[in-house]
């Protein structure tokens, strides 16, 4: 479904249960429902899948990376193609990182200063400065629907004087993102929230965005390490915080548990590489939590990865024929990635029409799984497992 060329049209809220909610965001390539997983592409692809496959098993919005795409092929290169979408074939709605991530990722090659931050380039060797300024151009030239504001990222296990650094300059970068901005009209500059662990510091910065109004705000600076009960209280504070009528995406967020309990305080999107990446190591996600499919167990095991799943994958394919080919052959890992994203997007599906119809609890329970001496069960820091 199309949108009008529209950059913001405030979520239509189309149920809620307690501070979960279920809504309609208008994009300007897609009407798209809440909550929703976003797979990552980083250089304008998701390993292993066409964007018809993606398409075919609902994803919404997908994300490409501000840094890597301004390396390879270049912003100019996708600008004087028709931009992001019409380069890669994607009919439906975006989201662009601003490359604030790759303080983090790549510290090793990276200096920030008030400027802004210099990389060398893992290409050529070449430093690389981008500002926020610079973000928000190449962003511009990309043309997605969504695009991030640069702001200064710092793990979350990292105390002290730098966590007050980075947020106040998060909030001083954003007034020179706004200002750079020039497609205000088709682009959605979102804003996002930083301030480590410290309750303080998340609070003055949700409130310093908040006075930017903001098409829609992210929750930064999580899933990087902390405890899951210091990781939910953040979500939880800047949730109740953040505006009503806005979209609220928290960042790098892929495991179920995780969506399904932020979902419950109230954000809306998410994204994180780990099904595909999972994926490439031969795991498959299930209900009852994670399936390995280069356990011996599975070379003679005639039945669908989840006799549950309606994805071409489980219709299609044993776990006997899939543990033959994720050891050797890389269709292995694309049909795993096929059938990990379904997963997600039917995760989507089932939140959003559970608190519409008034059903969020019964999505909470834990699965009682009939098969666990196949089922590798994740470790409660990165669990699968619906529990509350």
């Amino acid at each position: 479904m199309t949108g009008p060329v529209e950059a913001y049209r405030e979520p239509s809220v189309l149920g809620r249960f307690n501070r979960a909610r279920a809504a309609q965001l208008t994009l300007p390539h897609f009407v798209s429902q809440t909550p929703l997983f976003m797979p990552v592409g980083t250089q304008g692809t998701i390993k292993g899948l066409t964007t018809s496959q993606l398409e075919e098993i609902g994803a919404q919005i997908i994300l490409g990376n501000t840094y890597h795409l301004a390396l390879r092929p270049t912003s100019e290169l996708i600008d004087e193609l028709g931009g992001l979408h019409k380069f890669m074939n994607w009919p439906r709605a975006m989201l662009t990182d601003s490359g604030g991530f790759q303080m983090v990722s790549l510290l090793h090659l990276a200096d920030i200063t008030e400027k802004g931050v210099t990389f060398q380039s893992p290409v050529d060797g070449k430093p690389m400065l981008l500002t926020p300024e610079e973000s928000i151009q190449i962003q511009n030239r990309i043309g997605a629907d969504i695009i991030m504001a640069l702001d200064d990222v710092v793990k979350t296990t990292i105390t002290g004087p730098r966590i007050e650094e980075a947020m106040y300059r998060t909030l001083r970068w954003i007034d020179r993102c706004i200002e750079a901005h020039t497609r205000p009209h088709e682009q959605n500059l979102f804003g996002i929230v930083q301030g480590g662990l410290d309750p303080v510091l998340r609070d003055i910065c949700v409130k310093g965005l908040v006075d930017r109004n903001l098409p829609g705000y992210a929750i930064g600076g999580l899933a990087g390490g902390e405890d899951k009960d210091s990781f939910w209280r953040v979500v939880a504070q800047c949730t109740a915080s953040l505006p009503e009528n806005k979209p609220r995406y928290v960042m790098g967020v892929g495991y179920p548990l995780d969506i399904v309990v932020c979902s419950s305080l109230g954000a809306d999107m998410y994204d994180c590489v780990y099904p595909t990446r999972t994926a490439r190591f031969g795991t498959a996600l299930v209900p009852e939590g994670v399936l390995k499919l280069k356990q011996r167990a599975m070379a003679d095991d005639t039945r669908p990865i989840d006799p549950t799943c309606a994805c071409m994958v489980c219709k299609n394919y044993t776990r006997a024929y899939i543990h033959c080919l994720v050891t050797k052959e890389a269709m292995g890992s694309q049909l795993l990635s096929y059938h990990n994203l379904y997963y997600m997007m039917q995760l989507s599906r089932n939140l959003h029409s559970a608190i519409v119809e008034g059903r969020f609890p019964e999505i909470c329970k834990t699965p009682k799984p009939s098969e666990r001496h196949f089922i590798v069960s994740l470790p409660y820091e990165t669990s699968n497992r619906v529990c509350f």
